[in-house]
């Protein structure tokens, strides 16, 4: 049995909570407790690589993804959908048999690896919402491809993100919804009319709302606003401070409403790197500037982010307005009822029988840096920082 003592991050009241074989069995308000925010372990829906690792990389190995979920335990995510992009049909099953085989190295990674996104490559090929995505390899959807990639990963293929114009992909949203598949709408040049189609097949999910898209848009008819108003969808949001200003990012949680707000990471194996020009798997040649913005050289065009979602979680307090508890929804109790990792022994919630996944984290101030102390992935402390104060006083 672990026992952690601290302020809950959902209703700033000092608490103890006990697990055990896995679980949450108590959370008890107490009279005192360390100055340490307890949080549901972060669930991030779209990681493409972090800390060096890369997902899509050519040399990919199950040691890739296991160092990845590793370095995203220390940032307080516990639960992590590794994200495959356009490629050749070999190269992406390449990368989804290095998550099956990472998967079969422990426990604990199986645990925070419980489903793939696959981005692509069945995506406009339109210079805007393709992105960084390479452009020979776009294609239309396969169900035989389809297949090809639940043998690869151990039939964990839980979101897909598509464009809904493309020949076929009607029916192909259709039957990836009846298997229980998150169907997202991304990197899209669709009108309007081909918006509310793939609603209407299946679609539930806007991938990144606002980002792979045209840098000019109709004004008001065009499938952003379509997306943002349909109450059918819910919608991702990459909350680094690059990929949204600050007033579209309150204006569209606004919109769509907190309940149907979804925050990633959306990051790439640069996290962390210094500045410079590098060689990426995604967008190829890409600038990393001071400031963590990330773009494909001499475009303008982002090529993912280089922040974790606890920074994301962090901007939703800091630069749109939310509370802490509201911005943590936004990245743990939603993303995990929109893939159905929620309920009884889910992820996501800091109630008994949840899975005890909890990162402990010192936060003083909305304007401060959140820092995390320790995690816990299913009952298990897998990161803990053992200079931290108020530690020892936190895990007993």
């Amino acid at each position: 049995m672990l026992s952690l003592y601290g302020r809950s991050a959902l209703t700033g009241r000092p608490v103890r909570l006990e697990t055990r074989a896995g679980a949450i069995t108590a959370l008890d308000e107490v009279d005192d407790a360390p100055p340490l925010w307890l949080l549901p372990g972060l669930v991030d829906i779209q990681v493409n690589g972090y800390a060096g690792a890369d997902v899509n990389g050519a040399d990919v190995q199950a040691s890739t993804i296991a160092s990845m979920v590793e370095a995203l335990w220390a940032r307080g995510t516990t639960t992590v959908f590794p994200t495959v992009v356009t490629g050749s049909q070999q190269a992406m099953e390449r990368c989804l048999m290095a998550v099956a085989r990472a998967r079969a190295l422990s426990p604990l990674i199986a645990h925070s690896v419980p489903r793939v996104h696959v981005e692509g490559p069945c995506i406009s090929s339109e210079e805007g919402p393709r992105g960084a995505h390479a452009a020979q390899y776009i294609r239309p959807p396969s169900w035989a491809e389809f297949d090809g990639w639940q043998e690869a990963c151990g039939h964990i293929v839980g979101v897909v993100t598509l464009a809904p114009e493309l020949s076929g992909a009607l029916a192909y949203i259709g039957q990836l919804a009846r298997l229980g598949v998150t169907v997202a709408i991304g990197h899209t040049s669709a009108r309007p009319d081909q918006i509310g189609a793939a609603v209407e097949a299946g679609a539930t999910l806007s991938t990144h709302l606002g980002n792979g898209s045209h840098a000019m848009l109709a004004r008001l008819d065009n499938y952003v606003w379509e997306q943002l108003g349909e109450d059918r969808l819910w919608a991702s949001f990459i909350f680094d401070g690059h990929h949204l200003p600050p007033p579209v990012m309150r204006s569209m949680v606004r919109a769509k409403g907190v309940e149907r707000s979804v925050l990633v990471s959306d990051a790439v194996s640069l996290a962390g790197a210094t500045p410079g020009i590098y060689s990426a798997a995604v967008g190829g040649a890409v600038r990393l500037s001071q400031d963590g913005r990330l773009e494909v050289l001499g475009t303008g065009y982002l090529a993912g982010s280089t922040s974790d979602l606890l920074a994301g979680v962090a901007n939703a307090v800091r630069l749109v307005g939310l509370d802490m508890a509201t911005s943590l929804r936004l990245a743990t109790t939603n993303p995990a009822r929109l893939t159905g990792l929620d309920g009884p022994g889910g992820r996501g919630s800091l109630e008994p029988g949840a899975s005890a996944d909890v990162a402990v984290v010192s936060w003083p101030s909305p304007s401060a840096p959140p820092v995390v102390v320790a995690t816990v992935v299913a009952g298990q402390v897998v990161y803990r920082d053992e200079a931290a104060g108020d530690l020892a006083a936190c895990l007993r």
